[in-house]
């Protein structure tokens, strides 16, 4: 039990590290897309 406690405590670390050092050392990953997206939208007006 102590263990998998002691899992759950490094595996949030660890998603808690990647979430700060993730867009320093993969940008690539964490960046927005780049391509510009239209559509048409009709508005019904009563």
């Amino acid at each position: 039990m102590k263990f998998l406690f002691f899992l759950i405590l490094v595996a949030g670390l660890a998603l808690i590290a990647y979430a700060y050092a993730g867009p320093l050392l993969f940008p690539d990953d964490f960046a927005a897309p780049s391509t510009q997206i239209t559509q048409p939208v009709t508005l019904e007006t009563d």
